[in-house]
């Protein structure tokens, strides 16, 4: 018997037909890669072995990952017992991949990150997340939800919200709603702008969202005087293109800085 652990944020799904719905969400071509981002028990491994897809399953947990030995032979060494935070997936991979899991809510946002860091072969994610983490990747601007990983994922990804997931779906229940989201590279390979600027200027004006850009952007710019006006915004007011056009200013000013 497989032990949820609380230090791993182990919430077991157990509802049959909500794992076949999430797995009958990814949409894949025949022998596509697909990652399973911590499998558990295997609720949605036993769904995806029926597909015609190549399944890498990464599983953090010895227990977890016994019991899935047991359960899925057939995954041989594609049963990766890795934290997926510290996985290559491009390498694991070896090529574009799709990404599915019921995501541990305590590492949620980091997972989002990772997927961001190898955003070049992501072809898709689709994933159970918290509600209020669904809620802020899918928010749209001028939003109280709207946030750091809504703008960063938004520029890579088109994000639909799916469905909600009762606490009384998992073993544990967790103590809040779940939500399902799918996000599909969109066809920007590279922003126009510096991209490690972009999220440098994206977290730096977010952590401090109740003020104006114009103060916010001042530990970037120690030297600010400009009337540019995107500086009189605070940052949940501005889009992806509005955020490119602003770190295509910060670059400029910054080259021409003594």
């Amino acid at each position: 018997m497989v032990r949820p652990k609380k230090h791993l944020g182990q919430h077991f799904l157990t509802d049959r037909s909500i794992a076949g719905r999430i797995v009958d969400s990814l949409e894949h071509a025949s022998g596509d890669t697909v990652i399973e981002i911590g499998p558990g028990k295997g609720i949605l491994t036993g769904h995806l072995m029926g597909r015609d897809i190549r399944l890498i399953a990464v599983e953090i947990d010895p227990e977890s990952v016994q019991h899935l030995r047991k359960e899925w032979p057939g995954l041989g060494n594609r049963l990766v017992e890795q934290d997926i935070l510290r996985t290559d997936l491009q390498a694991l991979a070896g090529g574009p991949f799709h990404l599915i899991g019921n995501l541990p809510y305590n590492i949620s946002s980091q997972i989002f990150f990772r997927i961001l860091a190898f955003r070049s072969s992501v072809q898709s994610v689709v994933c159970m997340v918290q509600k209020e983490v669904a809620d802020r990747i899918s928010a749209p601007p001028g939003t109280k939800d709207y946030g750091i990983l809504s703008v960063l994922l938004g520029a890579y990804f088109d994000i639909e919200p799916l469905f909600r997931v009762k606490p009384g779906s998992f073993f544990p229940p967790p103590k809040v709603t779940s939500g399902v989201i799918r996000m599909k590279r969109n066809t920007v390979q590279q922003l126009p702008c510096d991209e490690a600027l972009f999220i440098r200027v994206v977290k730096t004006t977010f952590n401090q969202r109740r003020k104006m850009i114009r103060n916010s952007i001042k530990s970037i710019l120690l030297h600010l005087d400009s009337d540019f006006d995107l500086l009189k915004n605070r940052p949940e007011e501005l889009g992806v293109p509005e955020f490119i056009e602003l770190t295509r200013w910060v670059a400029s000013q910054q080259s021409a800085m003594p």
